[in-house]
């Protein structure tokens, strides 16, 4: 075996076991979970709950329907933990639950999402560099506040794509909508926060 050979297996070898460490990660608590533990649902509810709350109110901007849709979503994935597969990470998981459900409480409150069928296979022609390169200086708390502002369907593509790292392919699906539609409403959709941002006297880069 050459030494050129011998380092790729190590790597191999090495990368394999973080991805496993990282697989088992609350492994006994979703164990215990799987055979309805309440403690280990009371665990594993502390480690996620904010964060799957934060989740939830990016999208439907109320903080009391946040916390029911957080609640719920919580039941959801404990009764169906068993069809947990441990192919992705269980927070990534437990975050489409959420992000389903927050869009369902929206569609059922006629949330309108800034008639995004209307743009399929039309090319911005704005563009994303044009609103990458305009430099509006803010603080991440600036922007949160101003993507709140935003209305429903600006808002939605723009917590899941900057603030809840979903690339296109994965948004296209979670809205039943096609890549190119994602990435047209996305460059509208950072033209109206710079024009928010500006709206509000800010002069900074995002």
């Amino acid at each position: 075996m050459g030494a050129a050979t011998h380092i790729k297996t190590s790597l191999y070898i090495k990368m394999a076991n973080v991805e496993a460490a990282f697989r088992n990660l609350h492994q006994d608590l979703l164990d215990g979970c799987k055979t309805g533990d309440q403690k280990a649902q009371f665990q594993i509810y502390k480690l996620y709950y904010k964060a799957m709350y934060n989740t939830s109110l990016r999208i439907v901007n109320d903080t009391m329907e946040a916390e029911d849709i957080m609640q719920e979503s919580f039941l959801s994935a404990f009764e169906k933990i068993d069809t947990y597969s441990g192919t992705v990470s269980f927070g990534a998981w437990l975050k489409k639950i959420v992000v389903n459900r927050s869009l369902d409480a929206l569609n059922k409150r006629k949330a309108v999402f800034e008639d995004i069928e209307s743009h399929v296979g039309i090319r911005d022609e704005s563009g994303e560099d044009s609103a990458r390169n305009e430099e509006i200086d803010v603080k991440v708390e600036e922007v949160k506040e101003a993507i709140e502002r935003l209305p429903d369907g600006y808002r939605v593509i723009l917590s899941l794509y900057l603030l809840e790292g979903y690339d296109h392919d994965e948004i296209a699906e979670i809205l039943s909508i096609n890549s190119s539609t994602s990435r047209s409403q996305l460059s509208r959709a950072k033209q109206k926060l710079i024009g928010e941002l500006k709206g509000k006297g800010k002069n900074q880069r995002i």
